[in-house]
């Protein structure tokens, strides 16, 4: 069975997801983190993207793009296939780093973006030992969650704090 063509068209706002195969870790350390930053920068320049935010989780990452040329497909592959080679390289691996083909989502820009963004930088709080997994998130949307305490909530502000300074 063919996989769906992704549409891709110019001022395009797009979700972009990838996971780490077996959800292993596709960073192991700040350095991991920094080089693949790195070459999102490349991506930027060399298929005319726009990153208007991310989020790099141990496992996966969400990026916010908008397309200036119609190369979507083309620039996260290019992205992927350069950070595993680089991560084998350095980790003395071999195989697959991410699970499948990258997820996309056509996103309109006006009503979603910052919702979005909002998703994507609170990514790494949304945790069940934090209470914010989502059973919790769930429960409080229906009203019958309880208010966090104080402590956790300094521990969500902690751990967003911690990783907004890692990348």
């Amino acid at each position: 069975m063919a996989l769906p063509l992704r549409i891709e068209h110019v001022g395009g706002w797009y979700h972009v997801t990838a996971r780490g195969n077996e959800r292993r870790a596709i960073y192991r350390d700040d350095r991991d983190r920094v080089h693949w930053c790195e070459l999102a920068g490349e991506m930027v320049e060399q298929f005319k993207v726009a990153i208007h935010a991310y989020v790099l989780m141990d496992n996966h990452y969400h990026l916010l793009m908008e397309l200036r040329e119609p190369a979507l497909s083309t620039a996260v592959q290019w992205l992927n296939v350069s950070y595993a080679a680089w991560f084998n390289r350095r980790h003395d691996r071999s195989g697959h780093l991410f699970r499948g083909r990258f997820k996309s989502i056509a996103v309109e820009p006006k009503s979603w973006a910052w919702e979005l963004s909002r998703y994507l930088h609170l990514n790494p709080v949304r945790i069940g030992r934090l209470g914010l997994g989502k059973h919790e998130r769930s429960a409080s949307r229906l009203g019958i969650g309880e208010a966090p305490s104080s402590r956790i909530v300094q521990e969500r502000l902690a751990k967003l704090r911690a990783h907004q300074t890692m990348a």
